[in-house]
């Protein structure tokens, strides 16, 4: 039996310590905080792990579970934890906090707790916001696109949330900085220690305008598996996830795949179709996962009540037939381009009675598409 070295009684702290014990996606680690709450199950642990823990069935994945566990709490402690997180400006967020994002109990597998650093409500947050992710090794045409994507729906006050890497998560928090938007980075590793460790000054950036969070506690590191687990929460927190630029196999992928498991609308942006950096994108669209969205405008639409935004159509040069009639359409089109024409000419050419043509001309005169020219009539370019 392994001594605690802290109150194992305190909510706070033992919650702290199963975020060390236990991973995220630990099947055995759910259900037994769930039904026995953080201090039970620690105290069973603390005693040994002896038989069924309180409130759980007889099964043999205890003793399998405890096997994992046991080893994690030697030297635990999780006050230091929870002093380097103060020592950086943070806390311990638990379900039920003001601080606490909502969102994220909407995943089959919340996070038991939340570490955060940074100025911002990560509930307050995410209550609005859109979770743009892509590929670290992304082109130049997606960090465009994804700078002007999260400068436009940042300056509409909306959160941008993304994960901190290189690429198109990067280009994503400078562009909601650079539009003094609200921003929410997610962490698949400790807070003690920023990663990508050359993002440390962008991420510090997030936190004094926003926040920066993690489900792990500092210290840890952040291997491949807890990135996958990183993604769930990205597609959680925001009320719609755009992915920019994706590979076939990126984990990005796996991040639209949550939001649209969670009902979040998932929008991709195309790119030229001999890319491979889009290869993932274009996957999305063709297998209905996910809308095309071109622009800031299109990414409105996904996290706005129906009808609210307005339509924008682009400019384009007006056509020589638009908003004409049938018959004034058939008349103009008979006119030849640059030489003047007969009535009896228009008439033949333009398949339409002698009294069409005439009323046709007349209203196309009054419009200053046509001009009288001797005995003919003439285009007006």
């Amino acid at each position: 039996m392994t001594k605690p070295a802290f109150d194992i009684t305190d909510e706070r702290l033992a919650a702290a310590a199963w975020s060390r014990i236990a991973e995220s996606d630990d099947v055995a680690a759910r259900p037994l905080l769930s039904t026995a709450g953080a201090v039970a199950a620690l105290d069973w642990l603390y005693r040994g792990a002896p038989g069924t823990p309180p409130g759980a069935q007889p099964a043999p994945q205890w003793s399998t579970a405890a096997a994992r566990w046991l080893p994690r709490l030697h030297n635990l402690d999780p006050r230091r934890e929870l002093e380097v997180i103060d020592r950086r400006g943070g806390r311990l967020l638990l379900p039920g906090d003001d601080d606490w994002p909502a969102a994220v109990d909407d995943l089959p597998d919340p996070p038991w707790c939340l570490w955060k650093v940074g100025q911002g409500s990560v509930g307050g947050l995410s209550a609005s916001a859109v979770s743009i992710v892509g590929a670290r090794a992304c082109t130049d045409y997606g960090h465009r696109a994804t700078q002007d994507l999260a400068y436009e729906v940042g300056g509409e006050g909306i959160t941008i949330v993304s994960g901190g890497a290189f690429g198109i998560d990067a280009a994503a928090h400078h562009a909601a900085l650079a539009a003094d938007a609200p921003v929410l980075a997610v962490m698949a590793g400790g807070l003690d220690r920023f990663y990508p460790s050359a993002n440390s000054s962008l991420l510090q950036q997030v936190a004094e305008h926003g926040a920066v969070v993690a489900e792990v506690p500092p210290g840890t590191a952040p291997m491949r598996s807890r990135f996958l687990r990183r993604n769930r929460l990205i597609a959680a927190l925001g009320r719609a996830t755009v992915v920019v630029e994706a590979g076939w196999r990126s984990g990005a992928l796996n991040t639209a795949r949550t939001a649209g498991q969670l009902l979040r609308p998932v929008g991709a942006f195309p790119g030229p179709v001999t890319s491979a950096a889009s290869a993932g994108c274009h996957r999305l669209i063709r297998d209905g996962e996910a809308v095309l969205v071109t622009s800031a405008h299109d990414v409105l639409e996904l996290v706005s009540p129906l009808g609210s935004v307005q339509g924008t159509e682009p400019a384009v040069q007006p056509g020589l037939l638009d908003e004409l009639g049938p018959d004034q359409a058939r008349v103009l089109d008979a006119l030849p381009a640059r030489a003047a024409a007969g009535f009896d000419g228009l008439v033949r050419a333009s398949g339409l009675t002698a009294g069409q043509v005439r009323s046709a001309l007349g209203l196309l005169e009054l419009g200053g598409h046509v001009s009288r020219d001797g005995s003919g009539w003439r285009r007006v370019r």
